[in-house]
């Protein structure tokens, strides 16, 4: 093992030599779009391996490392990365690991710590934890968000959302079983191969890309039936992870269902315009409500692309805009609502409900409060003015079964299957 090196803070650092030979560990959340950014990463010289484990050993490192008071998606993080290093399938002497760390209100801003935390109490201190973050925290001599690399990630994160959205109301139909996967399998690969940083800035590249990914969905020979749909809304970790969620998609898939979740872009545009919020509502944060702004209006525009590309294809729906999704909490809750996923968990309700996805499943993990306050505590509010709204908030946590969280979910599907009768008679 090199000799290690530690900023002024005391933290170990990921230096120059670690990019050329430590495996960087990346936990999971959403398989299509870290898929992607695996794939830039490795293409950036860097290597890096995304973690696909779901056992339940998981969840008992992270009991036995992580306050019994944290929210559960920390739990699930830190166990899925400690699990990692003690299956003996790495050289713990050479193994990074990566978290995000927001630097806004979410306690998520704090995983890193009881990461850091756990591998000391592990006597796996050595391991040094990177953290992925906009805000110029943290700085490693090793890992550098440059603004190429930036720029893939942002076309990886609007490539996942078509591929996700696309593959999701394709499946439940196709004649051919796992046509759609291996759509989605080919286009991640043949568009990981083609991103390549700031000279991958040209929007009319982007535009047939997505225009050619709507085009090959449509092609899937599939027999279309009336199906029951049902949304996916919640805290942004147990919305998208499979370990968090218990495989909530596949199983409303095995359920006979078509699956709606909202797209990662809609958060990331969220995040900039919270400081355009801040800037209106308390005053602060003027200079960087400008710079957000400016990345947000470009996002917009980006991810209007991809909404006009699935309308070219009139077997699909389209997502709604930004704009009008924010709009829809109007007589809800404020923008100021903003503390997790604040005030857009209310709105992703709401546009699911106005655009036809009456049935929801809204996840809510232990130890959230502020999502629980704008998801299970909303629904009353929503039910009032839609009230054919089928919503269930389902909690999870590391007392939570399996079993009745499901026996939950198949009986707002009955609920669902009734409702779906008395509109087809």
């Amino acid at each position: 093992m090199s000799k290690l090196k530690y900023a002024k803070d005391g933290r170990l650092l990921f230096t120059k030599k670690m990019k050329r030979d430590y495996t960087i560990l990346i936990p999971m959340m959403l398989p299509i779009h870290l898929t992607f950014m695996k794939n830039i990463l490795q293409k950036h010289g860097y290597k890096a391996e995304l973690l696909e484990t779901t056992h339940a050993q998981i969840v008992d490192e992270g009991l036995q490392n992580v306050h019994n008071d944290t929210c559960y998606p920390a739990l699930l993080v830190i166990g899925q990365l400690l699990d990692a290093v003690k299956s003996k399938r790495y050289d713990i002497n050479k193994t990074a690991l990566i978290i995000t760390q927001t630097g806004g209100g979410c306690r998520a801003s704090n995983y890193i710590y009881l990461l850091r935390k756990a591998l000391k109490q592990n006597d796996l201190e050595h391991i040094p934890v990177i953290s992925f973050n906009l805000n110029g925290m943290e700085r490693n001599p090793g890992f550098r968000l440059t603004l190429g690399l930036l720029v893939e990630f942002i076309y990886a994160v609007l490539y996942g959302d078509i591929l996700m959205l696309l593959s999701n109301q394709v499946r439940p139909y196709e004649i051919n079983m796992g046509d759609a996967d291996r759509l989605t399998e080919k286009w991640v690969s043949k568009l990981s191969k083609e991103l390549n940083g700031i000279s991958f800035l040209n929007k009319k590249r982007f535009k047939q890309n997505m225009e050619n990914i709507a085009a090959e969905y449509a092609a899937i020979p599939v027999k279309k039936v009336d199906k029951i749909k049902v949304g996916i809304v919640g805290e942004i970790y147990m919305k998208y992870s499979p370990l968090g969620n218990n495989n909530l998609e596949a199983f409303l898939q095995q359920e006979d269902v078509e699956v709606e979740i909202p797209g990662l872009m809609d958060f990331i545009i969220y995040t900039c315009d919270n400081g355009a919020t801040d800037a209106e509502l308390y005053g602060i944060n003027k200079g960087a409500a400008l710079l957000t702004g400016f990345l947000k209006n470009y996002l917009v525009k980006m991810q209007n692309i991809l909404i006009e590309a699935v309308k070219t294809q009139s077997c699909f729906k389209a997502p709604s805009s930004y704009d009008h999704i924010k709009s829809l909490v109007n007589g809800y809750i404020g923008t100021g609502t903003k503390m997790g996923e604040g005030w857009l968990l209310t709105a992703e309700m709401l546009e699911l409900i106005t655009s036809g996805v009456e049935n929801i499943v809204c996840t809510q993990p232990f130890g959230c409060l502020p999502n629980h306050i704008s998801g299970k505590g909303m629904i009353r509010k929503i039910k009032e003015n839609y009230p054919n709204a089928n919503i269930v908030a389902i909690d999870y946590d590391p007392g939570a079964t399996r079993i009745n969280q499901e026996n939950r979910i198949k009986l707002m599907l009955s609920v669902a299957r009734l409702n779906h009768l008395k509109l087809t008679r």
